[in-house]
């Protein structure tokens, strides 16, 4: 019997091996596939490319703080310099994000009186939040919460962009309380969104090192996972699939493809549906919860061009407005964000797609990516290389009534001593918040039986 089992080997998974390896425990981190989950970095030819996301946000401390932990500190690295760095194209035409937002919001008059994303109306509209009372409490509708308070113009020229790019799928359907409960906090407490985003952007003293607010390896993200799989060892098992779980008086067993495995302890990180599967035998009070958690896919097509014949770029990327006539989400300019991602003189633009495009095969998304640039750059040069990540129902979406789903889950959890649930499904989908997940997870499962 060994003393812990996680099943899953993505980073909330890894995160957790790594916790129970330092807290003196025999661990077993079991994966299907391969370690990482998401993080897919492919190194080759000089290119370091991410087929998965690319950056953790510093002001979320628990990646970094781990990739320290784990002697990376020197291999730490922020985005290059650019002003500015992010643009939102609408009405045929790119434009810069206003300066001071916090989340989606403004905290600057200024910024927002002069930017070109929204009319005049739609401005006017925007500052109305000055005067608005506040909502009802409870939870509601993300994309309702800011037309509510903001009106429709900024939720499709500003919010919808910004935030569909980070959960995916149709983010007017999100949860405001479980993705932006921070939002509701500043309504809450200082009724206009505005005026409270003002206090709160003069207080927060953000980690920007060098004015970055992204940050990621030298060698791409993969580092942090490379990290954790050599730290593990032989404790992480690839190849082995979990097909079921029996309760036992002194722990668990885990029937695997290989053999059963039995233990004290049991983390499962893995997407809500098959973690139910799993779970429903045993009786697990909250499998419809697990199973009302909808998962949306994800792709991401990078291109790589010779940069002297490139029609020019701006920033770090670019991302769409509705109705503009894209399929995907927006571009980012890889080689313009990060050092050394490419060979000398190479351009890397990278395209990402959710919800029903990115279901579709790798050379359709390919075609629609490469449709989707010329659009925006016009005439471009031969491509040298081509990169297309894809993540079926790879996104859980935090949709109302999640945080009550998620009080289900872990009351139901109390009724299976030494089982503990954690990942993207729960309570963050951020590579941050999934690292603090697992770790947070062995930390309870140890603190329930000391």
């Amino acid at each position: 019997m060994v003393d812990l089992v996680v099943v899953g080997g993505g980073m909330a998974g890894l995160a957790a091996g790594y916790e129970a390896k330092k807290q003196g425990l025999n661990v077993r981190v079991l994966e299907a596939s391969r370690p990482g989950g998401k993080v897919q970095t492919i190194r080759e030819e000089g290119f370091i490319i991410e087929a998965g996301p690319d950056a953790v946000v510093r002001y979320k401390p628990w990646a970094l703080a781990l990739a320290k932990e784990l002697g990376l500190e020197n291999e730490i690295v922020g985005t290059l310099p650019a002003r500015p760095a992010a643009l939102i194209y609408t009405g045929g035409r790119a434009h810069p994000l206003p300066e001071g937002l916090n989340v989606v919001i403004p905290s600057r008059l200024g910024p927002l009186a002069r930017t070109p994303l929204l009319s005049p109306l739609g401005k006017l509209r925007a500052a109305f939040d000055l005067l608005l009372p506040k909502g009802p409490s409870g939870d509601e509708a993300f994309g309702s919460f800011i037309k509510r308070r903001l009106g429709q113009e900024v939720w499709d020229r500003l919010a919808a962009p910004l935030t569909g790019g980070i959960y995916g799928g149709d983010p007017e359907e999100l949860s405001l309380l479980a993705a932006f409960p921070q939002l509701k906090k500043l309504e809450e407490e200082n009724r206009s969104l505005i005026l409270g985003s003002l206090k709160a952007m003069r207080k927060r003293k953000t980690s920007r090192e060098k004015g970055s607010l992204f940050a990621s390896f030298k060698k791409g993200l993969g580092q942090l996972s490379d990290a954790l799989t050599q730290e593990l060892g032989g404790a992480l098992k690839t190849g082995i699939r979990v097909e079921g779980i029996e309760a036992m008086p002194s722990g668990y067993r885990v029937k695997t493809s290989e053999g059963p495995i039995e233990t004290k302890l049991l983390v499962l990180t893995t997407p809500a549906h098959e973690t139910a599967k799993l779970l429903r035998p045993l009786g697990f009070a909250a499998t419809d919860a697990l199973l009302e958690i909808p998962y949306h896919s994800a792709a991401t097509v990078t291109f790589a061009f010779e940069k002297e014949k490139m029609p020019p770029r701006v920033g770090h990327g670019i991302l769409f407005a509705r109705g503009e006539g894209f399929s995907a989400r927006g571009f980012t300019w890889l080689d313009q964000k990060w050092p050394h991602r490419a060979p000398e003189g190479v351009a890397l633009a990278r395209a990402y797609f959710s919800g029903s495009e990115a279901k579709t095969e790798p050379e359709e998304l390919k075609a629609l990516a490469l449709a989707d640039l010329k659009k925006l750059l016009g005439e471009l040069p031969p491509v040298l290389r081509t990169w297309v990540g894809r993540f079926k129902k790879g996104m859980p979406a935090y949709t109302v009534g999640h945080t009550e789903r998620v009080k289900k889950i872990e009351e139901a959890e109390k009724a299976f001593p030494g089982l503990a649930l954690a990942g993207a499904a729960y309570r963050g989908v951020g590579i941050p918040e999934v690292v603090r997940d697992g770790r947070e997870a062995v930390k309870r499962l140890l603190g329930a039986a000391s």
